[in-house]
């Protein structure tokens, strides 16, 4: 999460600046995920990704393109990538229900104007994090995805989380 003080809305990026966009509000949450398939997508030790409902995030400059690529789960992830530099700037799991997907989206901190504003909240899938990472004792870190977000998430966001999941009728 952003610390407290810090003014919303905050705007990012690809590289090459053909795609831009504005974060409205603090994420709900902020995974470090160490899972393999992330270092693999993003050639790095882990991808530190901002969860934000799609109405708080607001595109200011050219469409991304969408690019679908496997995932764990099997289901695939729907990547919206730079058309231009084809850097990656956020993405929607597929196998996530229908009103997650639409509503739903996960950004690439490192693609803020200002990524040092976003520490993680818990980092995840900590089993397959590359043996030189030492991990802080002050955030939550969890073998595999699976965690409890009563245990991490702040109220605010697991109300957010909520108003999401009960969109169109479904629930989680």
């Amino acid at each position: 999460m952003a610390p407290q003080g810090v003014a919303f809305p905050i705007e990012g990026g690809c590289d090459c600046g053909e795609v831009r966009y504005s974060l409205l509000t603090e994420p709900m949450i902020v995974h470090c995920c160490h899972c393999r398939w992330c270092q693999r997508e993003t050639g790095a030790s882990f991808a530190l990704n901002a969860m934000i409902e799609t109405d708080r995030l607001k595109l200011l400059k050219n469409e991304p393109e969408w690019i679908t690529v496997p995932s764990e789960s099997g289901a695939g992830q729907n990547i919206a990538r730079c058309p231009r530099c084809k850097i990656a700037v956020w993405s929607v799991y597929l196998d996530n229900p229908a009103n997650v997907k639409e509503h739903i989206r996960i950004v690439r901190v490192g693609t803020l104007d200002k990524p040092d504003l976003f520490a993680p909240n818990a980092h995840i899938w900590a089993a397959e994090k590359q043996p030189w990472i030492i991990l802080s004792d002050k955030v939550p870190a969890f073998e595999d995805g699976n965690y409890n977000e009563q245990d991490v998430w702040s109220k605010q966001s697991l109300e957010r989380w909520q108003a999401v999941v009960s969109r169109d009728g479904a629930t989680q």
